[in-house]
């Protein structure tokens, strides 16, 4: 049974184009960084100033606090400049998977590694609302919102406090990234990863995980989705 199910946002449940990760690495090696594929996807789904700081610091540039606002800046600025240019939308089948489990009994909520203005908009510029019977979602928990963001567990914990969901054995969270399968993993729930990101299914396979989907508009072919009311 699950009570709670927890979604990353970009590459899970909205498509983005992957901008967010085209902007993330030209954010850093536009200032000197100079790192691997294994490297950036390590960061992939992490709270963004934070992934600019390390990404820096492992490709050789010098992450003083100053350098990391002007990068932190610069990605915000280009990020919205690029969802202006091509807006994200849910991936085929997600908002009916949402409204399928809300109907069914389920809380659910979206986490992510953007800052709460970031995530606000986003949803905003899909009509989706949170909170309240007629709202599209439970909750909405973002990078900033807690002590540390992927891989640690808050995010997920916040999510089961702000939705009254006690059992971490009834919580589900699914996500496209290396990183949300370790935060899964480390809050103790059913961890699903999905394929609709950049992250290769070995790589995810690779990573403590329940199910790993081709798309969240799969999660109805799961066994725990057939114990649901």
């Amino acid at each position: 049974m699950i009570d709670l199910a927890v979604f990353d946002i970009a590459g899970t449940t909205l498509d983005e184009g992957h901008q967010v990760y085209r902007v993330l690495r030209q954010c850093v090696e536009d200032r000197g960084a100079t790192i691997t594929d294994a490297q950036f996807r390590n960061w992939m789904g992490t709270e963004k100033r934070s992934a600019i700081t390390n990404l820096l610091t492992l490709g050789g540039v010098e992450a003083d606090t100053g350098t990391v606002d002007e990068a932190y800046g610069w990605f915000v600025d280009a990020l919205a400049r690029a969802y202006r240019e091509q807006p994200p939308s849910p991936f085929p089948g997600v908002a009916e998977v949402i409204a399928d489990l809300r109907g069914r009994g389920v809380k659910v909520g979206l986490s992510t590694g953007f800052s709460t203005d970031v995530a606000e908009s986003l949803l905003t510029g899909i009509g989706w609302t949170v909170g309240g019977a007629d709202a599209t979602l439970d909750a909405l928990v973002c990078a900033d919102q807690v002590a540390q963001g992927r891989p640690a567990p808050y995010m997920i914990h916040e999510a089961m406090q702000r939705t009254g969901v006690l059992d971490v054995h009834r919580v589900l969270a699914a996500g496209d990234t290396i990183v949300d399968l370790q935060a899964a993993h480390h809050a103790g729930v059913i961890g699903v990863g999905v394929l609709t990101g950049s992250v290769p299914a070995e790589i995810l396979k690779e990573q403590p995980h329940a199910h790993v989907l081709s798309s969240l508009a799969d999660l109805p072919t799961i066994p725990e989705y057939a114990t649901l009311g």
